[in-house]
């Protein structure tokens, strides 16, 4: 019989992937903190791509086991030509001089760093590590529901790969015995006279032979009982079930006034852009409001949300207002997950952060899940007040500040951090 063997698995002819993939998470911190230098140095349209990673050779070192000094031992080597047992070996010329490993010297040998090529999708995953939505939940069923198998008890029909074996020889087992239990005691009780019969000097040659042809009839017939029939077959059961899905929106709200300056605006599309490429990788089922505002605010497209040039003065509560109108109008609070990223200088006209505290507190607050608030400024203006104030009345807002390129990313982290899992 011809037998084609077909490799189904993930890694495909690459049988080398599961080695890369345990030294990825063997050495995971090293990684991690290579992936955070490269990012500081990258610009907005370099962040997604691969890189190429360099960690120290002491870093990667693995254990070895080796003979401790002592003891007698000779030993002579599959190979060895030149050398019997017993034959002393002198030691080679030249000093004791080592191989240079992690010393400055004129003469020897060390050991480089050990670089490896990340690729894109390996470099986002380490780049996107331990991040999540803050307070996710599932809050209905889909239009289109996602499902979960379930295990549903066995069934008398199925797939031969879901045959259960033991509940089925258990049946079989069970069977034969309701079945044959009768016929078995009736066979012994046939035996028992047989063999009395055979002891007696006075039974008659056709009495005996009468009893035999019912004993080979009734073990005829308990022989006929199948040992495994079709009726005793159980395949395991599984059902689909429908799930709640985990639908969320995420609403980037970025002030592009005349206070902010293009390394301030460089500042907030590299965080937005980070945000932006977190949602799209990590969640299939989520929507990404783009809003941008001077004195009015405006929802716009991903592409005029990071390169459009228009700018104004400041009144920040009209992104607000218009973040708050959308939600209403487009994602009921029961059935989505809110999230708000709001990213300024924090210059805004001073009778307006008042009314910004006001909406947040009273409107937004109430129906996000997580809000976050990214001041790309030092100084601390009437916004950043009213917004600390809120931030230690509600838990579910974060503000933090960012003044530089590096700080970007250990912020993005902080921010959207996974939620630890109490034991």
């Amino acid at each position: 019989m011809r037998q084609q063997i077909i490799d189904r698995r993930l890694a495909g002819k690459n049988k080398s992937i599961g080695n890369r993939e345990r030294f990825l998470r063997r050495h995971r911190d090293q990684i991690r903190e290579a992936v955070k230098r490269a990012v500081d140095g990258r610009g907005i349209r370099e962040i997604e791509k691969g890189e190429d990673i360099r960690i120290p050779k002491r870093d990667i070192a693995e254990p070895i086991f080796g003979h401790g000094s002592g003891g007698k031992r000779e030993r002579v080597h599959p190979g060895n030509k030149d050398y019997l047992q017993g034959d002393r070996i002198a030691r080679p010329k030249g000093g004791a001089g080592g191989t240079g490993r992690g010393q400055a010297s004129d003469s020897g040998e060390g050991d480089d760093d050990f670089v490896f090529h990340l690729t894109k999708e390996e470099f986002m995953q380490v780049f996107f590590d331990d991040l999540a939505l803050p307070n996710l939940e599932r809050t209905q069923l889909a239009d289109v529901p996602e499902y979960k198998t379930h295990r549903a008890g066995l069934t008398s029909d199925g797939n031969p790969s879901n045959l259960h074996v033991l509940r089925s020889m258990r049946g079989a087992l069970g069977r034969r015995l309701a079945l044959g239990t009768g016929s078995r005691r009736e066979l012994r009780e046939l035996e028992a006279r047989l063999e009395a019969l055979l002891r007696d000097v006075h039974a008659s040659a056709a009495e005996i032979e009468a009893l035999q042809d019912e004993i080979d009839q009734l073990r005829a017939r308990l022989e006929r009982i199948p040992y495994l029939d079709p009726i005793d077959l159980r395949f395991r059961n599984r059902v689909r079930v429908p799930v709640p899905s985990a639908k969320a929106v995420m609403f980037c709200l970025m002030d592009v006034s005349g206070s902010m300056d293009e390394s301030r605006k460089d500042l907030a599309k590299r965080f937005f852009i980070l945000l932006y490429l977190f949602l799209t990788r990590h969640y299939e089922r989520i929507d990404i409001v783009f809003i941008r505002h001077h004195t009015q605010a405006q929802e716009v497209d991903e592409q005029n949300f990071f390169h459009s040039t228009e700018t104004g003065g400041t009144v920040v509560s009209s992104a607000l207002e218009l973040m708050n109108d959308i939600a209403r109008a487009r994602y009921p609070r029961n059935e989505w997950n809110i999230y708000g990223a709001q990213a300024s200088d924090g210059d805004n006209w001073h009778h307006d952060s008042g009314r910004c505290r006001s909406l947040l507190a009273e409107q937004l607050l109430p129906m996000c899940r997580y809000y976050a608030y990214l001041q790309v400024a030092e100084e601390e203006q009437n916004l950043w007040d009213e917004y600390a104030l809120l931030a230690a009345e509600v838990g579910h807002f974060a503000m933090r500040k960012v003044t530089e390129v590096a700080q970007i990313y250990p912020v993005f982290r902080e921010l959207f951090k996974k939620e630890s899992v109490a034991a």
